[in-house]
């Protein structure tokens, strides 16, 4: 009977530690790592500035031909329907995959090409590609390659909803409009 005499308050604590936090019904949990970048206004954003507010992020580059202008033009929709939900809190981030490449400059423009506004979107950049590389593979799974003998990157085409905590627990094909409108259902669910 002695051995059990620790199962009651172990129960009690595990019960006790399950309510602390929100709990988001996400179909993963990856810790995103700290990080303080560049957006386009040449202002520093950091993951401490998103601290307590959901946020939905992806990773685009402005020469990329093929996945990252429908991308963009989706973030754009989206940013629209945060808007039309009253979710005017959701912040949106664009991490570029090439930091050579991609100044502020060149990011605001490409975004505004798409009718993307900055009062909740941030499009990051100011590190190097290794540091980019890792972060991408360490905060979200999500590989990020450069082509050999071209100017293309090879990543991910998810939108990621990360929560107040900096948790990132769900993914969407950021390729598909129509998964706009359930990113901002499954955010309304969670609020």
């Amino acid at each position: 009977m002695a051995q059990f005499k620790w199962v009651f308050p172990l129960l009690l604590f595990a019960v006790f530690l399950s309510a602390c936090g929100n709990q988001y019904d996400g179909d993963f949990s990856y810790k995103v790592q700290d990080f303080t970048f560049t957006n386009q206004d040449s202002e520093k954003v950091s993951k401490s500035d998103l601290k307590g507010e959901f946020w939905v992020a992806d990773f685009i580059f402005t020469n990329c031909t093929t996945v990252c202008p429908p991308m963009t033009s989706n973030m754009s929709s989206l940013q629209d329907q945060l808007a039309e939900a009253g979710l005017d809190d959701v912040r949106l981030i664009s991490f570029s995959v090439d930091p050579k490449n991609d100044t502020p400059e060149a990011l605001k423009n490409y975004a505004k090409q798409r009718d993307g506004t900055f009062e909740n979107w941030d499009l990051l950049t100011g590190y190097d590609f290794e540091t980019i590389k890792e972060f991408s593979v360490k905060s979200f799974k999500s590989a990020v390659e450069q082509l050999p003998d071209s100017d293309q990157v090879m990543h991910g085409t998810s939108f990621f909803i990360v929560t107040p905590e900096g948790n990132a627990i769900k993914n969407y094909d950021g390729r598909k409009a129509g998964n706009m409108e359930k990113i901002v259902e499954d955010i309304q669910a969670m609020k």
